[in-house]
């Protein structure tokens, strides 16, 4: 959970230097609330965020603060699309108010659903 809210805090900074960036795009005018490219501008910046976090050296920022990596099956870094899955799934579970995330205190493996369903899982790494 330290390692989630982490990656939030750095979320938060990179998708501020993403509207940053975007505001002489756009005029410097202010971004109504609603916007859906907006949105959707936010959703890809945290997708690449993740995603290339994972697939390039298996853990984000955030991660690496806690020793956690995210590897499939074959104990590597995830590829792009398992990558892929794991971000919309954790985004869906997210969404349901955290069930993804809840169903690893359940689950024999302790495995969250985005993990199961992409299938790949976080182990403490020994660095």
């Amino acid at each position: 959970m330290a390692a989630i809210f982490y990656d939030c805090l750095l979320l938060i900074a990179v998708l501020f230097f993403g509207t940053f960036v975007l505001m002489p795009l756009i005029g410097g005018n202010a971004i109504e609330s609603g916007n859906l490219p907006y949105k959707i501008f936010l959703l890809t910046i945290s997708y690449f965020y993740f995603c290339w976090h994972w697939v390039k050296g298996g853990q984000t920022l955030g991660m690496r603060s806690w020793h956690v990596v995210v590897v499939n099956e074959s104990l590597s870094n995830p590829n792009w699309k398992q990558a892929t899955l794991r971000f919309c799934a954790a985004f869906l579970s997210l969404i349901l108010f955290g069930l993804g995330f809840v169903w690893s205190l359940v689950d024999k493996n302790k495995l969250a659903l985005h993990d199961i369903l992409s299938k790949t899982r976080l182990i403490v790494s020994k660095d």
